[in-house]
């Protein structure tokens, strides 16, 4: 399937996003393994998600709004990470991603997806000693404090959880879409993206050295905000939305995710003088 008639206005595009598909990297470079997540919570009215907006000197789509995220990490998949996982094999991982026998294994971009948005947000997708979710970075001064030394590399992940007394429950966590960078950008990500319930009152707080923003939004009006150019945002991003502005609650949005087929998308960006046209192909395996 392909879409040659999707364009963006450049107004509604980060200036240096425009500026990279100007001048393309001869020869591509590659596409490094990187995961992001969707967190999503209910609220009275509708379904929300989270978004963040990238400090505009960041060197990867800078001023734009995203989703957490960020490359795989060795660490991602140690056999003592994978000890704090229950409800997710690596085998089912491998299934669900078609990504047997690869490295990373599958199961990392589930992981990283989790470490990444403890890292950028303060929340913790996982389970807690009385099986509710642990206390977020933005409530709880240890968990910020245990937060900043994983940033800092003096703590792993897994070993977050021990201290929290968490687990992850990989059952909760629910594959949403695979895009790999378009060719003419500088920096290229193979992504797996990723969506998980976070509770009600989850209130995120991001680093000031990558990110300014942080919004929960439902995704309909982040999607209006972009069309009004008041919230830059990058194909993927959009697309998202658009998959899951449709559902009122996040039960069935994960329901929704769980059962869908997952293509992978590689799109061709093409500058005119409106904007940026968007072509989509799935690629081949």
């Amino acid at each position: 399937m392909t879409d040659s008639g999707f364009l963006i206005p450049l107004e509604n595009l980060p200036e240096r996003f425009i500026k990279s598909i100007e001048h393309p990297s001869r020869p591509p470079v590659p596409a490094r393994p990187a995961a992001t997540i969707v967190l999503l919570r209910d609220s009275p009215s509708k379904m929300e998600i989270l978004l963040l907006r990238r400090d505009s000197s960041a060197s990867f789509v800078p001023g734009a709004y995203v989703f957490p995220g960020g490359q795989v990490d060795p660490t991602d998949w140690s056999k003592k990470m994978l000890t704090n996982v229950d409800g997710l094999t690596t085998e089912t991982a491998a299934t669900r991603l078609d990504l047997a026998g690869t490295s990373p294994p599958a199961i990392a971009y589930y992981l990283a997806a989790l470490r990444e948005a403890f890292e950028e947000t303060g929340i913790l997708v996982g389970v807690g000693p009385n099986v509710q979710a642990p206390p977020t970075a933005a409530e709880n001064v240890e968990v910020e404090a245990l937060r900043n030394r994983l940033m800092e590399g003096s703590v792993s992940f897994s070993e977050v959880l021990e201290v929290l007394s968490c687990r992850i429950d990989g059952s909760s966590i629910e594959y949403l879409a695979h895009w790999i960078t378009p060719e003419r950008e500088p920096r290229r990500f193979d992504t797996r993206f990723f969506a998980a319930r976070v509770q009600e009152n989850a209130e995120p707080i991001f680093d000031p050295r990558e990110m300014t923003e942080a919004l929960w939004l439902n995704p309909q009006e982040a999607l209006s905000r972009n069309q009004a150019g008041t919230l830059p945002m990058i194909f993927p991003t959009i697309d998202t939305l658009q998959r899951l502005a449709d559902y009122r609650t996040v039960r069935d949005a994960l329901r929704g995710i769980g059962n869908a087929t997952i293509p992978t998308l590689m799109p061709k960006l093409v500058l005119t003088e409106e904007g940026v046209r968007l072509q989509v192909g799935e690629e081949e395996s």
